[in-house]
């Protein structure tokens, strides 16, 4: 997610990170890197030059250019005019006593279907009733989707075969939704490949006989302007209450996700992350202008390990870590849950300076390593499990003979679990204070820079030097180059 972004913008910060002193000319060199790197994130034209304009006026301040570490004040202000530009959010989905109604719509190919199944999932952990209504008749396949998708997450959905009146249908699967209990209904209204005048009428009129609640667009994230465009239109037609930006864990620039909020002033209510159905996050504008600088999200990282364990297996596992009871047995067994695809990469990318360790585990065979993570506890005294530190090398040997492994490997293996250990702290609860604590534990474990303040950010070293007269002029007329496309595109 975001990575020409966040390479860009690194490259900016480290090309004034090694200046013994800062003035105002080199300052705005390092600025206009950092509008660059906006631009080339498909970022909207107009949006890059307001938020330039708001950082450039604090940035060349007095405060600044004497402070003592003037590039990470300046990374503090890029920080700050992200969350201004991303916020304010409410994510929460007010569920009434007696039905909640929320209204879907998007483009063909936007994931709207699937993401009416992922809120569906996401309400239910929530302890409401979701009911999916199939209003999408011009597309049977996105019915016979929605079917399966309710299916799989135990939700009912309601369907009208040969119907060609999405009004109609709308109002009889709300009243099915009442006779069932349940008390959020979800609308998956049709799409198209384009914004077209039939679409829009078909939409406004089940808005203004339906009343919705809520009405959501899922806007795909990787179509970069097009997005914006889009989320323009339906907001026109419809008042929407927030916008859904799905595939972000394809795109590599993110430039939609910083210009939809700006141009539309429509909010970012959740963001899809991946093809599971658990990988619709609430929306953070916190959160994300922290992984856009590299800084990582502690909170997603603890939201995604507390999904992990019911609420019975965290009280346990928070009662053995509180007591210093937490053995290789549990590390084992958390450990297990870990192997769902992608899991571990995800979280370990949520973490700052953690891009090398996650590189390693791209490359590891998962099963293969949990498989002999399994056999190396398994070969171990119920004692050893209990404490690692009894396992002397005789011990060693003979846990490795017993495994078919080297002793070496047992070796790391309790060095992993040592590592480990803050994770599984997360994964046990406890308030953000303990959360951030248990971060720089395990980073400090693993040889990783801590997140002590913004100079623990770990930086790409790609363009430090200094640049040549030669270079600052071309740099300049790619800059103006861009510049000049931009605003004929906007045009």
């Amino acid at each position: 997610m975001f990575d020409s972004l966040q390479e860009g913008l690194q490259s900016a910060f480290k090309s004034l990170r090694g200046k013994g002193k800062l003035t105002e000319a080199n300052m705005r060199d390092g600025l206009q890197m950092v509008e660059t790197s906006l631009l080339e994130a498909d970022v909207s034209y107009d949006v890059v030059r307001q938020f330039m304009d708001r950082v450039t006026e604090r940035a060349v301040g007095r405060r600044v250019l004497l402070s003592l570490r003037p590039h990470e004040e300046l990374v503090r202000i890029v920080y700050d005019e992200l969350v201004e530009i991303l916020g304010p959010v409410d994510n929460t989905i007010a569920v009434k006593k007696d039905l909640a109604i929320i209204m879907m719509c998007g483009l063909q190919g936007s994931g709207k279907t699937t993401t009416c199944g992922k809120l569906s999932k996401l309400l239910k952990e929530q302890k409401a009733r979701p009911f999916l209504v199939a209003a999408d008749l011009q597309r049977p396949a996105a019915i016979e989707q929605l079917h399966v998708l309710g299916q799989q997450l135990d939700v009912p959905v309601f369907s009208k075969l040969g119907s060609n009146d999405p009004v109609a249908v709308c109002k009889e699967g709300i009243e099915k939704a009442r006779q069932s209990g349940c008390n959020v209904v979800i609308l998956d209204t049709a799409g198209r490949l384009a914004i077209d005048e039939e679409l829009m009428n078909q939409l406004k009129m089940i808005d203004s006989q339906i009343h919705p609640d809520q009405v959501f667009l899922v806007v795909d994230g990787m179509t970069g302007q097009d997005a914006v465009n889009s989320a323009s239109a339906f907001n026109k037609a419809l008042d929407l209450d927030g916008v859904i930006l799905t595939k972000l864990d394809g795109d590599a620039r993110g430039g939609a996700l910083l210009s939809v909020k700006a141009v539309t002033q429509v909010p970012i209510k959740f963001i899809g992350t991946g093809e599971h159905m658990d990988a619709l996050e609430p929306f953070r504008p916190e959160g994300m202008a922290s992984r856009i600088l590299q800084m990582g999200d502690v909170l997603e990282v603890a939201r995604e390990a507390h999904k992990l364990m019911d609420e019975k297996e965290r009280v346990a596992i928070e009662a053995r870590m509180s007591s210093g009871q937490f053995s290789l047995e549990d590390f084992r067994d958390l450990m297990q849950k870990f192997r769902k695809p992608g899991l571990m990469q995800k979280m370990l990318g949520l973490m700052p300076g953690m891009g090398a360790i996650n590189e390693v585990l791209a490359n590891t065979d998962s099963d293969k390593e949990m498989k002999r993570l399994t056999g190396i506890v398994d070969s171990m005294t119920p004692a050893e499990r209990k404490n690692p530190k009894l396992i002397d090398n005789s011990r060693r040997l003979r846990i490795a003979k017993g495994c078919g492994v080297v002793a070496s490997q047992v070796n790391d293996l309790i060095k992993q679990f040592n590592a480990m250990a803050p994770i599984m702290q997360m994964m046990a609860g406890g308030n953000m204070g303990d959360k951030m604590k248990a971060l720089q534990q395990l980073q400090g474990a693993l040889g990783t820079n801590p997140l002590g303040g913004m100079s623990g950010m770990k930086v790409k070293q790609t363009t430090g030097k200094r640049l040549s007269p030669k270079e600052r002029e071309r740099l300049q007329k790619d800059r103006d180059r861009k510049l000049r496309q931009m605003k004929r595109k906007d045009k």
